[in-house]
């Protein structure tokens, strides 16, 4: 396998959780220096491939190396070379965000005065520096997950494994995240990000895997996936979100495919195969009576992607490997 210009290769990969195969022979190959994103919904195998990767657990079968070296006969050389931070903050909660990261930093080999000075630069670059004196028990969940990450760049990674980071975050904490991870790749770092969150894919990913069942089932940029299911999409938002359903089964005869409805109420989508076909929809709508308050013509989202190659919505699913934690 090359290892020049890739951070991860890995072949063939599976894993099984008594008789439930939670990666089922899957092939990743993340170039340096950029952010792979790893899509899917719980229960995909998302974790437990990112777990293979950072040697914490050994494949049943296949092969993976990461920086060039085998996850399984060199995993010393590869867990220093990497960091992860998984769904669940690592952090001590009785201990101040100064605390913590001091203490890593002797269990890293520094001195107490290095260890200070590392603390401090990593809090103030975080935007905590004034609650560096507070217990983690009293930071909000975004001030602790960045706390966790910062926790893993102690002694600055290689590469990092990022495992569902924004996970039950407010929008303004996921987008603080976010920033973190461009300015992490901006100074060198691969990041390998996790998430069931497509616009967290879409927003901060050079490449994309799709994983479901513990397969992959696509993999490219997100604007070549889009492009992959069709011409464009059409993106519709009513005056009146009451009259949602006849619009959507409106559009559906006008446009001879399937509608979602988004997350705003009076907000919908259709697959589209060009300007023409949007036009005579809205024309039908205007006839109807039904009026729209604004509309944008665009390539699918990554969430029409999902459901377009896997048959369902990215909707989470329920799994039972160590008390209901992702595979």
């Amino acid at each position: 396998m090359g290892t020049t210009t890739n951070a991860v290769e890995a072949e063939g990969l599976v894993k099984t959780f008594g008789d439930v195969r939670a990666v089922d022979g899957i092939d990743l190959s993340v170039p340096r220096g950029a952010v792979y994103g790893v899509l899917g919904p719980n229960g995909a195998g998302k974790t437990t491939t990112i777990r293979i990767l950072a040697t914490l657990l050994r494949p049943e079968a296949g092969t993976a190396r990461v920086l060039g070296r085998d996850v399984v006969r060199e995993a010393d050389a590869v867990r220093g070379l990497v960091s992860l931070t998984g769904q669940f903050a690592s952090v001590d909660e009785d201990l101040t965000g100064t605390e913590n990261l001091v203490l890593l930093g002797r269990l890293y080999g520094y001195s107490r005065t290095r260890a200070k000075h590392r603390a401090a630069e990593l809090l103030e670059a975080f935007g905590l520096a004034e609650a560096a004196s507070k217990q983690a028990k009293a930071y909000s969940g975004g001030m602790r997950r960045r706390l966790d990450i910062a926790a893993s760049l102690v002694v600055t990674p290689q590469l990092m494994f990022l495992d569902e980071p924004t996970t039950g975050l407010d929008p303004r904490s996921r987008s603080q995240v976010w920033e973190i991870v461009r300015a992490l790749v901006a100074q060198g770092t691969t990041v390998l990000l996790t998430t069931q969150y497509l616009d967290e894919a879409d927003q901060l990913a050079d490449r994309v895997a799709v994983i479901d069942h513990g397969k992959v089932i696509a993999e490219g940029s997100p604007s070549r996936l889009k492009a992959s299911v069709g011409a464009g999409a059409l993106h519709v938002r009513l005056m009146d979100p009451e009259r949602r359903g006849e619009a959507t089964a409106l559009l559906e005869r006008a446009l001879a495919t399937e509608v979602t409805a988004d997350g705003d109420p009076g907000a919908l989508s259709a697959r589209i195969d060009g300007q023409e076909a949007a036009a005579r929809a809205l024309a039908e709508l205007n006839d109807a009576g039904i009026d729209v308050a604004e509309f944008a013509l665009g390539q699918p989202s990554l969430e029409e992607v999902f459901l377009a190659i896997t048959g369902h919505p990215p909707e989470p699913s329920v799994d039972d490997e160590q008390g209901g934690r992702e595979r």
